[in-house]
């Protein structure tokens, strides 16, 4: 039997829920607590981080006596700020700042001239051997100066090296010439083509290409790894507490252990020294901290 016209029925639409009034209250108040609890955790892990600087401040501040006070006070009660001028004056402080800054600019130029022309040249040409050439470079990263510092003595004994400038410079360039050719290589990938084509036929060489274009173009990445070799050479102390024997010639970071031996103990003078140390990398990060984020995420982007 045929349907009639009254049993065909028109589908009635269905009618979305409403949204509760007590659902809409307990989102906002999700989110007002993600507001609140969000930078609470962040000041928290902040205050945490900062803290060793804390103590190193306050206490590079106190006078002498105040040192030995017990029960220990975090703030000094008397405020000499004298401890910061006795160690800028201290002639062996001066030198060891001026061999710290001689070895962390000349590692980091050295690092420069290497790894620019290297990571350049494997980013734009596909060659024998270049994937087992960057996983070689990778793979140097491994290696700590640590694990290496008794076979870096033999080799640099030999070489007649020993107590010289030019040890330290080439340990720490050696050893940050990886990260910073990686780094470049990236960059210089996530940069088009057209661009250097563009340049050469305004008449540009491969080399002058690379000087007016792709340097500019790249200077992120160079900002990275100038900043992280600087870092990394600036810091470094097992290399160097071998290597140096002379106190003139001894980089900062050994050199002002010596302010607390077996027979003093300047321990005011130890950490306002440690407080000057920190300056010119807080220095030279504060200056070029824009371009780092874009060096650091350096062909994440295709």
């Amino acid at each position: 039997m045929a349907p009639t016209q009254t049993d065909v029925r028109t589908p009635v639409p269905e009618r979305k829920p409403v949204p509760h009034k007590a659902s809409r209250s307990a989102r906002w108040h999700r989110g007002r607590a993600r507001r609140v609890v969000l930078p609470l955790a962040g000041l928290a892990l902040a205050v945490t981080v900062l803290s060793p600087y804390l103590v190193m401040f306050f206490t590079a501040l106190k006078p002498a006596a105040e040192l030995r006070n017990s029960p220990p006070r975090l703030t000094p009660q008397h405020w000499r700020f004298g401890n910061v001028a006795d160690v800028l004056r201290d002639p062996n402080f001066q030198s060891w700042l001026k061999v710290s800054l001689l070895v962390a600019l000349a590692s980091t130029a050295l690092v420069l001239v290497c790894a620019v022309p290297a990571a350049y040249h494997t980013a734009r040409n596909r060659f024998r051997g270049r994937t087992a050439f960057l996983i070689l470079v990778l793979v140097t990263q491994m290696f700590s100066p640590t694990a290496l510092v008794v076979g870096l003595y033999r080799e640099f004994f030999d070489l007649s090296l020993i107590n010289t400038y030019a040890a330290l410079i080439l340990t720490n360039a050696a050893f940050n010439l990886a990260f910073a050719i990686w780094i470049l290589n990236g960059f210089f990938a996530s940069i088009p083509r057209e661009v250097e084509e563009a340049a050469m036929l305004d008449g540009c060489g491969r080399v002058r290409t690379l000087l007016r274009v792709m340097l500019p173009l790249s200077l992120p990445g160079l900002v990275t790894a100038v900043i992280f070799t600087f870092i990394a050479a600036w810091n470094e102390y097992v290399v160097a507490l071998t290597l140096m024997t002379t106190d003139t010639k001894k980089p900062l970071t050994v050199g002002i252990n010596s302010y607390v031996t077996a027979y003093q103990q300047h321990w005011d003078q130890l950490f306002a020294a440690s407080l000057l140390a920190i300056v010119p990398v807080v220095v030279l990060f504060a200056l070029i901290e824009r371009y780092l984020v874009g060096g650091l995420t350096a062909g994440s982007i295709k």
